[in-house]
């Protein structure tokens, strides 16, 4: 993937560093539409939310904006009347340098919770992130985005609608404080489709519940998610017929998918990823519950990092899930090879063979059937190593 490759009509990106990193680097980034887009966003189910996610909340109401701000290296959450001052302070500046209406401004953060921005390298930095727009410069908002993230993490797509291609591109940053429940998580969707905005925030909903909702790193939701899909409608198509609006839901879908997969992979210390696949539940509900609790027990994610087929705590976790369940009926596998049947362990043999494919395989799937249902879920989670201690004990310092 090339940067002309991340070229959408209508959309133009910057970055700069502007010292709100304590380690240095890009820190805040500009995406700005030249004609007015159709938007739609998704946020944190958090009751803690970030400034910029209260402010961001309002101004897509009308379902129109015009530009995303963005910086990292501080979330701008649990900073009180203070902190939406300055979040609006940011949409304004930006708004005044770009011609357009505050409110069509959207403004994102992330980094270290409960400390004031400091606005006096905000304002300084906005005038450069207006003087760098280019059509060519996605990848850098990418890394202007990341935290503890270890690579920058983008998907690009093209589709069609009747006669006319569309392209789809995502920009994400992620790889702690995540289990999203719309998880330190930000998501920018930029597409030239043309598309109302009750279509587009439905299929937004759709392709994120498929995707972000559906991943694992530590079980803990950010004050600050956050998934931004604007619209530039230049891709010049006609009303989207009902095949049109399934295809774009596949390809946002698909879009999301790459970018929620990349999270986990970059999950803080990680070096496997899982998909733990429930399916023979009574209930969607049921399904869904119990690969959550399995992908979030850290017993179970020590476990992956060792390349220990421990089946007794994925049993455990079952067990605690608060989901119906029948011990002497549940199976589990780990990639191809059964370890449980019925509730018992099949033995020392079994569990070398699974071994085997935990240390080889960088991903793999551990699918448990509760033979109860017709009802299957999954979540992607990771293991969970000395290094994601080492990286949370010192965020701060």
């Amino acid at each position: 993937m090339t940067e002309g490759d991340l070229v959408v009509p209508g959309f133009k990106a910057s970055a700069v560093s502007a010292g709100l990193k304590k380690n240095g680097g890009l820190d805040m980034a500009l995406i700005y539409c030249e004609v007015d887009a159709t938007v739609a966003g998704v946020f944190t189910t958090n009751r803690v939310q970030a400034a910029p996610v209260v402010l961001s909340k309002e101004n897509i109401k009308d379902g129109k904006a015009r530009a995303i701000v963005a910086n990292s290296g501080n979330a701008n959450a649990c900073t009180g009347i203070r902190g939406l001052d300055d979040a609006r302070a940011t949409a304004s500046m930006v708004a005044r340098q770009m011609g357009t209406r505050e409110q069509d401004v959207l403004v994102c953060s992330t980094g270290v919770i409960g400390l004031p921005l400091d606005m006096g390298k905000v304002q300084q930095a906005i005038p450069e992130l207006v003087r760098g727009l280019s059509e060519e410069r996605f990848s850098d908002v990418a890394r202007a985005i990341m935290t503890t993230d270890t690579f920058p993490k983008l998907s690009w797509r093209e589709g069609r609608a009747g006669d006319k291609r569309f392209k789809v591109l995502g920009l994400a940053k992620g790889a702690g404080m995540i289990m999203p429940n719309m998880a330190t998580m930000l998501c920018f969707i930029l597409t030239d489709m043309r598309i109302d905005k009750e279509t587009l925030s439905r299929s937004l909903s759709l392709a994120v519940d498929r995707t972000f909702n559906r991943i694992t790193v530590d079980g803990d939701t950010s004050t600050n998610d956050t998934v931004l899909i604007m619209a530039s409608g230049l891709a010049g198509n006609g009303e989207l017929s009902q095949e049109d609006e399934e295809g774009f839901i596949t390809t946002l879908e698909e879009v999301a998918g790459d970018l929620a997969g990349m999270i986990v992979k970059d999950g803080e210390g990680a070096t496997r990823l899982v998909k733990v696949h429930v399916r023979g539940a009574l209930d969607g509900e049921s399904a869904s519950k119990a690969a959550r609790t399995v992908a979030n027990s850290l017993l179970v994610k020590t476990a992956l990092y060792g390349n220990d087929p421990n089946w007794g705590r994925i049993m455990a976790a079952l067990g605690r899930s608060g989901v119906p369940i029948d011990e002497n009926r549940i199976d589990i596998w780990i990639g191809d090879v059964k370890i449980v049947a019925n509730g018992l362990g099949l033995g020392v043999e079994y569990e070398k063979s699974a071994a085997e494919i935990m240390k080889e395989k960088e991903s793999y799937e551990l699918l448990i059937d509760l033979n109860q249902g017709q009802h299957e879920d999954y979540i992607w989670t990771c293991d969970l190593s000395h290094e994601y201690v080492s990286i949370n004990a010192d965020y701060r310092t």
